[in-house]
């Protein structure tokens, strides 16, 4: 692996030299052992600084869990080959158990987890890699539009007979966390449909989870199987870092016959590759240390599904500082009419391309503009036919490696749980009031004097920053475009996410929406403001990357939801709780000073998305004169 970095100013050379001068890969080895052969109570996070880097301490400052099982899967299978021949035997395993139960193989595949039990699988589908294996469906989300999409699609294919398809479906629920309702949801969705369709679903459901917690809670009573995540029966790995060693990431591998002694093989990183990894975390580093933080990533086109897995891993990991961020850009083509000249003060970018020989793209010219302009560049080139278990493991390398220049834990994410809690208080109340629509906060919304209409079923929620809203009437695009100018003009924000709650992956409405989204991105925030944003969905983009947002801050938040939901009521599935995490979201990131505002559609028809695009469009041109 070569790392080839341009404008390397100031100069990240010396930070670089401290991994090897600390000889940080042996006494994260040593460390890692140390905790596995003596336990975790004879360590003491005051006299290993490793120790609060990777692994979580309680308010008595006592080590309860090990984190560095990113690191330790590796080297466990480089110790014993045998892990990936006990993989392929457990999948074969599920093969045959379903076909036994039911005389029927095994076609559809059903992932319900969130955040880091659910990127993996998206990239791997995005790659190509579960060509071969049973139809890998990623169900991360409460919204039930995006069940009912993967149930029509199944239905579909098993010939209009959805009985069929369930028989031939695994079901496997995901949780790294102890409070992770929403696989819970969706599981017990599931699980009412074969009890409708009288199919014993037992040989059809796994899970994967923590003892105790929410998903072990429902799925344990049920009789469904309950799998180790780690190989080695561990419990040392956070849910971003799932992939690309446990069974939650090996598991679709292997049912997609993908080579799993080669992928294992991939992550074990020499010596002078983890080198690199540092070299790279050294140079983001620095560049974020003077507000060049703003990192776009630039993948060759066959990878570009993994951009949102490395940003998941980069953000969620080391977005917990006030001070320091990194945000990883994705979805960009480099455009330097959208970027600010390397000179200008405000400038924030640094680029990071990666080059695997043999595969198309990033665009070479494009990258011979951004050095020769002057923007500070890396370009990680990868030996012609690398596997993308070595770029995640390459990456989880840099991660870490930041985390020590920033002396950050890596492995833990507080700012998730705080929207957690707000949706469960808000689910309660909700059922309590006869539905979502009747709990106080939903009337609070649609009540609120600061809820701006804009024609064709657009309204625009803005009660949480109003006090940067311009004075008098106003129509909802000036209200809009006067809140991005004053939080542009202070220098506030610094990015933008936009945020749908619904399904863009199986919906085709739903995409329709993501495309508007996309449009607004450009026209609004790159072009008119030089700032990146992001578009993904909620609750997902929860579980992700909410994490920078709330932790560090310097983004706007713009959360989309329609009026009009979709439900499945032979499974007694409604929108109640993917709208509460909707509310949620708004008021966590009130509760930490974050900006945000809501947009409401009447519905998804394209009546509506032509009214949303004149909105975005009207913002556009009064930025222009605004800023004049």
């Amino acid at each position: 692996m070569l790392l080839a970095l341009s404008h390397d100013e100031p100069s990240s050379e010396a930070p670089f030299r401290g991994f090897r001068d600390d000889n940080v890969l042996a006494r994260l080895e040593t460390l890692d052992s140390r905790a596995r052969r003596k336990g975790l109570a004879a360590l003491d996070p005051k006299k290993n600084r490793l120790i609060p880097i990777g692994m979580e301490i309680n308010e008595r400052g006592r080590v309860t869990k090990n984190g560095y099982g990113v690191f330790h899967l590796s080297w466990m299978a480089r110790r014993q080959p045998e892990c990936a021949s006990q993989i392929e035997e457990e999948v074969d395993a599920i093969r045959e158990r379903i076909r036994e139960a039911h005389h029927a193989p095994l076609r559809f595949l059903i992932w319900a987890g969130m955040g880091g039990s659910a990127e993996d699988k998206n990239m791997y589908n995005a790659a190509g890699l579960l060509k071969k294996g049973p139809r890998c469906y990623v169900l991360d989300s409460t919204d039930p539009s995006k069940l009912r999409h993967i149930l029509a699609d199944m239905s579909r294919r098993a010939g209009g007979r959805l009985a069929a398809a369930l028989r031939s479906t695994l079901t496997v629920g995901m949780a790294m966390g102890m409070t992770s309702y929403e696989p819970v949801v969706n599981l017990e969705k599931l699980s009412r449909l074969y009890e409708r369709h009288r199919i014993d679903s037992r040989p059809n459901f796994l899970y994967m989870t923590l003892p105790g917690s929410l998903l072990d809670q429902f799925a344990g009573p049920r009789g469904y199987r309950k799998v180790e995540l780690q190989p080695d029966g561990g419990n040392s790995t956070a849910g971003r870092h799932s992939g690309p060693l446990t069974r939650g990431s090996l598991y679709p591998l292997g049912l997609a016959e993908v080579d799993l002694r080669s992928w294992m093989a991939a992550t074990f990183l020499a010596r002078e590759d983890i080198m690199a990894a540092w070299r790279l975390a050294a140079f983001l580093d620095t560049q974020g240390r003077h507000r060049r933080d703003k990192v776009t990533l630039l993948l060759p086109r066959p990878w570009e599904g993994a951009g949102l897995w490395t940003k998941q891993d980069f953000e969620e990991s080391l977005g917990k500082s006030e001070e320091l961020g990194i945000k990883i850009v994705i979805g960009e083509r480099p455009k330097l009419a959208n970027y600010r000249p390397p000179k200008d003060p405000r400038q924030d970018r640094v680029f990071l391309a990666v080059v695997v020989p043999g595969l198309a793209g990033p665009d070479r010219g494009k990258l011979g503009a951004v050095r020769r302009a002057g923007y500070p560049l890396a370009v990680l080139t990868l030996p012609r036919g690398t596997q993308l278990a070595a770029y995640m493991q390459f990456i989880h390398y840099s991660v870490f490696g930041m985390a020590w220049l920033r002396n950050m834990n890596f492995v833990t994410q507080p700012s998730v749980e705080l929207y957690k809690s707000i949706t469960g208080k808000l689910h309660v109340e909700a059922e309590k009031a006869g539905g979502i629509k009747k709990s106080r906060e939903w009337r609070r919304m649609m009540n609120s004097p600061h809820l701006a209409a804009h024609r064709g079923g657009v309204k625009l929620f803005y009660e949480h920053v109003a006090a940067l809203a311009p004075a008098g009437r106003h129509s909802a695009a000036s209200i809009y475009a006067g809140i991005l100018a004053s939080l542009a003009g202070s220098g506030a924000i610094e990015y933008a996410e936009l945020t749908f709650f619904g399904d863009t992956r199986y919906d085709p409405k739903g995409r329709a929406v993501r495309r508007r989204l996309e449009q607004a991105a450009e026209r609004v925030f790159r072009a008119r403001l030089k700032m990146p944003a992001d578009i993904y969905e909620g609750p997902a983009m929860n579980h992700s990357y909410h994490e920078m947002i709330i932790g560090h801050g310097r983004a706007l938040s713009t959360v989309v939801i329609s009026d009009t939901a979709e439900s499945i009521p032979e499974a007694g599935y409604d929108a109640g709780y993917h709208r509460a995490q909707f509310l949620a979201t708004q008021q966590a990131l009130a509760q930490r000073r974050r900006p945000a505002v809501a947009i409401l559609l009447r519905d998804l028809e394209e009546n509506t998305l032509e009214a949303l695009s004149s909105f975005f469009s009207e913002t556009a041109a009064l930025l222009k004169s605004l800023r004049r």
